[in-house]
């Protein structure tokens, strides 16, 4: 087993509420890539245990202060508590006949399970590793999970094939582990019914952090107009259209997605409300303010423009462009919902790229609301990263 001995500096963090060890705060030891370490302060004594990776520069995640070398018993209480908050919420159903809706199931190091996401879409889990201690013990944080859901899964998928792998010096996977997926995978969200592709679509097949925000949006949708840029499968212009908007206009370029958004809309009885343009959202948003359109309600909910901080300065630029002619596009006395999914921009950083936004477009605007994610992707306080999602809901003059 190996062990490590923090660094003054990485004593301190620590004792901050970080639950990282960055590499440059060990003063001596390493471990086996995935395993689960002793970790002790700079003198030798015992600080807790930690999940060690051979590749990242987050070198050690803390799972515990205590002495003691977490077990079974440890794993199997951190899953209960993430599954118990879901019933608490009323998002777990209790047998497999009452499974329509989705959440996230368990979020990763914000739950005390460094790594490792879980979403349920109706029967179907569908779960992603992100470290190399989430792969070695993949199967039998499953199992565990098997353990305190009160429903057999339908099936149980592996979506690791995100970006953030590569740091951890892991290959992309995509199977089956168990079960198998419906032909048509189709969940509730209030009252819309949408398919999710669990295989090939984005994150785990959709984007479960803004099913609140999409709800919160739809306020101000009736009998209005709406355009929703980077829709992907149109959960928010469905929502809008739903509420009673007039018509809703839907900007997204990856064709599979904008089928399945039509599909969603006919399967909604809502075809007639709703269109799909294939476009670059950005150049669409010009083209769209330039031939001087004009909308109620716009919504832009962009992939994430700064992944790490060396791209912030241009990720402004881009978020600052987008608010722009989003700005430009609406009616007076109209709405604007902007999100922004990446941590590195922070939310006083967005609020003030919203201004910067204002004043090109000469448009004053007030902010309503900022929120964040739904409650099922928790943000842990001592662990900022965990609080990424900002959601702006604005009126404009």
């Amino acid at each position: 087993m190996g062990k490590i001995t923090l660094s003054g500096k990485g004593r301190r963090w620590l004792l901050s509420g970080h639950p990282w060890v960055y590499r440059d705060d060990i003063a001596d030891g390493d471990g086996t890539s995935g395993e689960l370490i002793p970790v002790e302060d700079p003198n030798g004594n015992p600080f807790g245990w930690g999940l060690y990776s051979g590749a990242s520069r987050i070198a050690v995640r803390m799972v515990t202060s205590e002495p003691e070398q977490p077990n079974r018993a440890f794993w199997a209480a951190r899953i209960q508590r993430a599954v118990d908050t879901r019933a608490k919420l009323g998002l777990l159903p209790s047998s497999n006949q009452s499974v329509e809706g989705a959440c996230r199931l368990l979020s990763g190091d914000a739950e005390g399970v460094p790594g490792l996401v879980v979403d349920r879409y109706g029967g179907v889990l569908v779960l992603q590793c992100g470290t190399q201690a989430a792969d070695r013990m993949r199967d039998f944080l499953v199992e565990l999970l098997r353990e305190a859901l009160p429903f057999e899964p339908l099936a149980i998928i592996d979506r690791s094939d995100t970006s953030v792998r590569r740091l951890e010096k892991l290959e992309q996977r995509v199977e089956v582990i168990d079960g198998a997926i419906p032909d048509e995978l189709t969940v509730r969200e209030g009252e819309i019914e949408y398919a999710v592709d669990v295989l090939e679509g984005h994150k785990t097949g959709s984007y479960l952090d803004q099913r609140v925000n999409r709800r919160r949006a739809a306020q101000w949708a009736e009998g209005r107009t709406v355009l929703d840029a980077f829709s992907y499968d149109g959960l928010f212009g469905l929502q809008a259209a739903k509420a009673g908007a007039e018509r809703v206009v839907c900007l997204e370029q990856n064709r599979a997605a904008g089928e399945r958004l039509m599909a969603n809309a006919e399967r909604n009885g809502l075809a007639g409300k709703i269109s799909w343009v294939r476009a670059n959202c950005m150049q669409a948003l010009r083209d769209r303010a330039e031939a001087d359109e004009r909308y109620d309600l716009v919504i832009v909910d962009p992939p994430a423009f700064a992944r790490n901080k060396r791209e912030v300065q241009g990720a402004e630029r881009g978020y600052v462009e987008l608010n722009r002619r989003a700005l430009e596009l609406l009616e007076p006395g109209g709405h604007l919902v902007s999100a922004s999914c990446s941590y590195n921009i922070l939310a006083n950083d967005f609020v003030s790229f919203l201004a910067a936004a204002s004043r090109l477009a000469k448009r004053a605007i007030w902010l309503e609301e900022l929120a964040g994610a739904a409650p099922d992707h928790p943000h842990l306080v001592t662990l900022p990263e965990t609080h990424y999602l900002k959601c702006a809901f604005l009126r404009a003059d």
